[in-house]
C-alpha cells in the first residue's frame, strides 16, 4: 500500500472513531446523570426487570467505548510507525505485511501468520 494512501486512511478512520467515541462518551455521560446521588439507577415506578435492561445496555455501550478507544490507540500507533518509516512490516518478523491485509486492515501489525499466532495466544490455544 502506498504510504500517502494509507496516512490519508488511517486519518480518515481515527475521525471516524472519534467522533463514534464522543458521541457514545456523550450518552454514556448522559446516563450517568440521571443517577441518584447513591450511585443506583432512579428505579421509582420502573420494574426489576428494565432496571436490568438499562444496567445490561449501559455496560454493554461502556465495553463497545473501551473498543473504540482501543482501535483509536492502534490507528494511532499504525501512525507512529508510518513516521517511524517501519510501517507495513510484521512486529514478529521483520516481513513485508501483505497488500491485501494493509487494504483490508491499515493498522495491521502483523502478518497473517503471525496474526493467528497472536489471536491464538489470546485464546489460549
Amino acid at each position: 500500500m502506498e504510504l500517502n494512501a494509507a496516512r490519508k486512511r488511517l486519518i480518515e478512520e481515527k475521525k471516524r472513531l472519534s467522533e463514534a467515541t464522543n458521541g457514545l462518551a456523550d450518552e454514556l455521560d448522559l446516563d450517568e446523570s440521571q443517577e441518584s446521588s447513591t450511585g443506583e439507577l432512579n428505579t421509582v415506578d420502573q420494574h426489576p426487570a428494565d432496571a436490568a435492561s438499562d444496567t445490561f445496555e449501559r455496560e454493554k455501550d461502556s465495553v463497545i467505548l473501551t473498543t473504540l478507544r482501543g482501535r483509536g490507540e492502534e490507528i494511532d500507533a499504525a501512525l507512529q510507525r508510518l513516521e517511524d518509516g517501519n510501517y507495513g512490516n510484521c512486529e514478529a518478523c521483520g516481513e513485508p505485511i501483505g497488500e491485501d491485509r494493509l487494504e483490508a486492515f491499515p493498522a495491521a501489525r502483523f502478518c497473517i501468520e503471525h496474526q493467528a499466532q497472536q489471536e491464538a495466544q489470546i485464546s489460549g490455544q
